[in-house]
């Protein structure tokens, strides 16, 4: 299979060969056996500075300090909620990766939200929040599906009384934060953020990355290669936590219809922003699902299809032709053309990570 040309290495180059696969007379395997700045030029994007793949960083703080411990005891506490029924860990399971596996959420009233619920492992040193970025920070981030009326519903004013009220908590409060006059709810966001903070687990791919290179098999590493290169991946997941952490149309915005979403217009209220959606990191995606932000596609498998047809293009009816919000998909979406072999290599790869 010859790879594209791009970043001035030439196509013959670029080969995989054989069932064992080769690239330029070397296994994949012995290709990718060195230093990450000695594997084979990843896919480039005219315009897109690539930011490699690197070990992600553990300099995240202790789950043992009193910060965390409370912000930990808080995210298990349905008090928070308007229902006392719906705690922070309704959506985002410790047993379920710290998601909640279902297309999308359940909230105040057995509501269904419309997005899907993302994993908060390995949150640390991301730098927006939620599909359409609206929170900057991981404060930020954790106070707003408390009060937001069709998740958690809670009330700023029946939360802290509670708190201020309870003596044990207000024990923690101190512990963790010194002496407060009173406790407001931006100190259970302090709270919350220093316990997700702490959230991360290691993988094979954290092994591999970190030179134990037995740790994916021979698919997985074609897998590995097909995502610099052949199958683009790194168009916009890349880096530690693999993702450039923008925003992106790739065609699953249902304008005009009953699942609409603007995305990020409905942050900015700029029509360019329309249909876009933060890009996810891939990290722990196996155990993530369902895909999307609307939590559409139920498997890995449809995922790598959608790409591979070249995603979803949806075309404006006659009355939304002068419409300055139709949403226009990302020109990184093109047809890959993986094989059969490729999209499971590809699979096998993504579920390492």
């Amino acid at each position: 299979m010859a790879l594209a040309k791009r970043n001035g290495v030439p196509e013959g180059d670029q080969m995989t060969c054989g069932p064992q696969h080769c690239l330029a007379g070397q296994t994949l395997r012995e290709s990718y056996a060195g230093p990450v700045e000695t594997w084979p030029t990843p896919w480039g994007e005219p315009g897109i500075p690539i930011l490699e793949m690197a070990a992600v960083s553990r300099q995240a703080p202790r789950r043992g300090t009193p910060a965390a411990r409370l912000g930990e005891r808080l995210f298990h506490d349905p008090r928070l909620s308007g229902s006392g029924q719906i705690s922070c860990a309704s959506c985002h399971s410790p047993e379920l990766a710290f998601t909640d596996r279902v297309r999308t959420s359940f909230g105040h009233n057995r509501q269904r939200t419309r997005r899907n619920a993302p994993t908060l492992l390995d949150k640390a040193d991301q730098p927006l929040f939620h599909w359409d970025g609206q929170a900057a920070s991981l404060e930020e981030q954790a106070l707003l599906p408390i009060l937001d009326p069709g998740e958690m519903a809670g009330e700023r004013a029946d939360i802290e009384a509670w708190l201020n009220a309870d003596p044990d908590y207000r024990a923690f409060f101190a512990e963790a934060f010194g002496p407060l006059d009173q406790i407001r709810l931006e100190d259970v966001a302090r709270a919350l953020a220093a316990f997700q903070r702490t959230l991360h687990q290691t993988t094979d791919f954290d092994r591999f990355m970190s030179g134990e290179r037995d740790r994916l098999d021979d698919q997985q590493i074609l897998g590995l290669h097909l995502f610099r290169t052949t199958a683009r991946c790194m168009s916009c997941h890349m880096g530690p936590r693999l993702t450039d952490d923008r925003f992106h149309n790739i065609g699953l915005h249902f304008y005009g219809r009953a699942l609409e979403d603007t995305g990020r217009a409905a942050i900015t209220g700029r029509p360019e922003d329309s249909g876009t959606f933060l890009t996810p990191s891939l990290r722990h995606v196996s155990r993530t699902g369902p895909y999307m932000h609307n939590g559409i596609v139920p498997e890995l498998a449809g995922v790598i299809a959608i790409y591979n047809v070249g995603g979803p293009r949806p075309r404006p009816r006659p009355d939304q032709l002068d419409d300055p919000f139709f949403p226009t998909p990302s020109e990184l979406l093109e047809s890959l053309d993986l094989s059969p072999e490729e999209r499971l290599a590809l699979e096998a790869f993504l579920r390492a990570l």
